[in-house]
């Protein structure tokens, strides 16, 4: 049986919410991305071109720093890594997350959060970060998630 971390970046609290029922199905370890400046409102307007989220999803090369770290990140066969959808990828932060860890040979399976936006070309995205490691193609979630959907969806994962 797989060893799987549920790892997160939440700005409003829905990715949290999907993570936490994502750890329950599938008896997962949690782990919160946790930006070192956390985001403020003004921050996280789309509309404000100087936004400090606008800069950061404008520089595919940015990594803002993040405080904590997973421990033995190693024992983890499966990692399952959740976000809010910004500019149609992941944010930056969980950018830094994955440029943290040796992540080859493992299975990463992202997961976003949003009330339209689909979740593009995250996993190709993940893939160029993570090199060797195995890159689902994910699933966005969008309103309402129920412990029983997401078994149903990780059911399908062969992990």
């Amino acid at each position: 049986m797989s060893k799987v971390l549920v790892a997160y970046f939440s700005a409003s609290g829905v990715t949290k919410k999907v993570a936490e029922e994502l750890a329950k199905v599938e008896n997962a370890d949690l782990y919160e991305i946790t930006p070192e400046a956390t985001y403020t409102a003004a921050d996280l307007d789309w509309k404000d071109q100087q936004s400090r989220s606008t800069l950061e999803m404008k520089d595919p090369n940015c990594r803002p720093a993040i405080t904590g770290q997973v421990e033995n990140m190693a024992q983890y066969d499966v990692v399952f890594v959740g976000f809010p959808i910004w500019w149609g990828r992941e944010p930056s932060v969980v950018d830094t997350f994955l440029d943290a860890y040796d992540l080859s040979g493992k299975k990463i399976v992202p997961f976003c959060t949003s009330g339209g936006s689909d979740i593009g070309e995250t996993a190709k995205r993940i893939k160029e970060i993570t090199g060797s490691a195995q890159v689902d193609t994910g699933k966005r979630m969008g309103g309402e998630i129920f412990e029983d959907d997401l078994a149903t969806w990780t059911a399908g994962l062969e992990i």
